[in-house]
């Protein structure tokens, strides 16, 4: 389930949901669930997000439909991969 992404920097709520193939009331929820989903906001609230943001929805969208994991499980995974990500302190 790998997605195209285009090269922009902004995204709208619209163009993320169909790129990763969810409506855009799941978008939202994701973003209230997963604090690592910061859209910015325009003058008119209207969210824009940007290239970091669509690829965190992506990775969570994957582990949530292709890989079954429950909101708290895949919570959980992303800061396992965060940690490995990061080297650890001295």
């Amino acid at each position: 389930m790998d997605i195209e992404i285009p090269e922009k920097t902004y995204f709208r709520i619209g163009e993320v949901s169909k790129i990763l193939g969810v409506e855009p009331h799941v978008v939202r929820y994701w973003e209230s669930e997963f604090k690592t989903v910061k859209p910015i906001r325009t003058r008119s609230e209207q969210r824009l997000y940007r290239r970091k943001d669509l690829e965190e929805l992506a990775l969570i969208r994957n582990l949530l439909y292709r890989d079954q994991f429950t909101i708290a499980g895949a919570r959980k995974k992303l800061q396992e991969l965060r940690r490995e990500i990061q080297p650890e302190a001295p």
